[in-house]
């Protein structure tokens, strides 16, 4: 999960410092990909009671969030190109 975590950011930034918004598009769209790796993981934790449903949810409804946000940022670049 930390990997996952980890991931996202990284790749938001690895994909910012690129020459061409093309790349950049492709690190975001690596980054969503994560993201939804995390929910999987967040949700499986919870169904072997690693963490609580509550939390689960709570963490759910922030990752959905946040590919959504990636997801209009890829769709904002792509009208640029």
């Amino acid at each position: 999960m930390t990997r996952a975590a980890v991931s996202i950011a990284s790749n938001i930034a690895e994909g910012a410092e690129r020459d061409t918004a093309t790349e950049f598009m492709r690190f975001l769209h690596i980054a969503k990909g994560s993201a939804a790796e995390l929910r999987t993981q967040v949700y499986i934790a919870s169904k072997i009671n690693v963490i609580q449903e509550p939390i689960q949810k709570e963490l759910s409804i922030e990752l959905k969030n946040l590919s959504s946000m990636l997801h209009g940022l890829i769709k904002s670049l792509k009208l640029k190109t």
